[in-house]
Parts: C-alpha cells; structure tokens; sequence
C-alpha cells in the first residue's frame, strides 16, 4: 500500500489480501512479515516511533520499532504496535499521514465511512496523548484530504479530493487546496486553483519554500503558500505518463539533501529546482504501484508484491 524508512533502518509498510506489516534491512538484506492490524494504508515516523494510519475506520497507530511486535488489540495497552485512536465515520479509508515540522503532530486525512460524502481530519499530539477530530463542515464541505503539506508559523496546506466514500455521493465539482491555521483549527484560505481538478494528489515542500503538488496523478504544480497562487503547473500525461497512486501514495520522495524525485508508474523522475523541469532518470522494468522513500542512496516503492529500489546516481 506504502512504504516509509522506518527508525530502526528499514523500509517498512502495509499489504493487503492479506493484510501484513513488513519490514526489510538492507544492510543485512533480511525480512520480517507479521500479522497486521487490519489495512495499513500510510506510515511514516516521528521521535524514534512509526505510525500507521489504516483501513477500516480510520485507525492510528504507533510503533516503536526497538521493542518486541505484539500484534494490535484495539483499546489494550502493553501492545505494540499500539492502538490509538480511530475516527470512523470521519475517517475509514486513510490517505495522507503527515508528520508535521512542529516535531510532535501527526496529522491524517482520507475519506469518510461507505455512503458518506466528505472526510476530516485528525490531529494526534504525541506529547499530550490527544486528538483533535474535525469533520468536512470544519474544512471544506462535501471534500476529503488527499494531501497534506506543512508550512511555516503554525500553518497547514491541504489539498482535497471530491470523491466520496465508497458507494457515496459524489457531490463537489473541483478539488480545493487550503490553508489552515494549526492553533485554532480554523481555514484562513480556500480555492480551486486548478480549474477541473478533482484530486490533489500529494505535495511537498521544495527547497525554494515553496510547495511542489501532483494534481489528478498528472499535472504537476508549483504553489506560493504566501500569496496563494500558482507559479507553475504542466500537464505531464504525454511525456511522463501518470504518477503512482494507490491509497496512501507517497509520490513525492526527498533526499537528505533536499532534492524531490517523483514516482511515476513508469519510472522516477527528479525535479529541477531553478526551472521546475521534471526530468525522467530511469524507466522501470516494473510498474510502480505505490510510493516511496529514500534511504543511503536508493530510492524504494512497491509493484504489485514486490519492494523495489533504484539507486540514484550522484
């Protein structure tokens, strides 16, 4: 479904039919496969943990990678990975997990329970042990988060999606991006930059401080968060094909050293950060289901049941 660097060194993530927790170490080029608590759409980590976020009802959880796996029961402590929280009908299919710069939020968004239109957000304090649950009518109504981006002073850039729960509604007409402020919860800004987008697939901060966005897993844009408004965008679809996609897509993968490479279904590509030209390095001998991270030079994703990597050239 997704895979992240996790903090013990490996790249971990979610399967599904059947649903498992893998981790692999490639110093040691060693599995481990494990029962998982249901479908793990999105990880990611935070201060030495890795969290999960999952279907069904929108569960989180948190893994601390040093201690021995005991499989999840919901509402019991002394296991781990730990239960948390879930937001159903809120949220039940999870499709963005960000780990905020603040350095103890964890914030998720997807879409809502089956028949419902329009999904919220949860806000997890690590250090507090709370949450903050908001719906679509605290955000924008009838839309759900697709991605997530975070921005400097307290803020929080969203961008949704219009589709519904399963089996749900259909009922706004463009996707939005957003900005909230992270104290009050409150939305400062909202519009449909991008006229006819139904889905803002992932974004990532650039190294310029601006924000880098995949729109429709086709169009590529480049957003100023402080005067709200679109420096770039280029419908990559002819040349490049579509981005990779699945739930939790992770398409966006940064360097330690700030470069952003993109995930494509064919192959991986690498932002120019002056011209914001995207630059196919290599086509993949597979499909490039899911996204993604990167760990001692090698970019890592999932096709189909296989972990995957490339090794970028420097």
């Amino acid at each position: 479904m997704s895979v992240a660097v996790a903090p013990d060194g490996s790249i971990s993530g979610g399967t599904t039919f059947p649903m498992r927790f893998f981790s692999y170490y490639p110093k040691k080029d060693e599995w481990t496969n494990r029962e998982a608590y249901c479908q793990c759409n999105t990880v990611g980590q935070q201060g030495g943990r890795s969290y999960i976020g999952g279907y069904t009802e929108g569960f989180l959880l948190e893994w601390d990678p040093s201690k021995p796996w005991v499989n999840t029961v919901k509402g019991k402590a002394d296991f781990n990975p730990l239960f948390l929280t879930d937001c159903p009908p809120t949220i039940y299919r999870p499709h963005r997990l960000l780990m905020h710069p603040d350095g103890k939020t964890i914030i998720m968004g997807g879409t809502p329970d089956y028949g419902y239109t329009g999904g919220g957000l949860l806000f997890w304090d690590r250090e507090e042990r709370t949450r903050v649950l908001l719906t679509d009518n605290d955000i924008i109504p009838q839309h759900s988060t697709m991605s997530l981006a975070g921005l400097p002073d307290g803020k929080l850039l969203g961008g949704t999606t219009t589709s519904p729960g399963t089996g749900g509604e259909k009922k706004a007409k463009e996707a939005q991006l957003y900005i909230m402020d992270m104290g009050s919860k409150k939305i400062e800004w909202h519009d449909a930059v991008l006229p006819g987008i139904q889905e803002y697939s992932d974004m990532c901060m650039a190294p310029n401080g601006l924000i880098y966005g995949i729109a429709d897993r086709r169009q590529f844009f480049v957003f100023d968060a402080a005067k709200r408004n679109i420096v770039s965008d280029r419908d990559l679809s002819a040349d490049l094909g579509l981005t990779t996609g699945e739930q939790g897509p992770r398409i966006f993968v940064r360097d330690p050293e700030g470069t952003v490479y993109v995930l494509f279904v064919k192959g991986i590509a690498r932002v120019d950060p002056v011209t914001y030209a995207l630059t196919m390095l290599a086509e993949s001998p597979v499909s490039i289901d899911a996204g993604g991270d990167y760990l001692n030079g090698r970019v890592y994703f999932s096709s189909g049941s296989h972990l995957c990597s490339y090794k970028v050239a420097k």
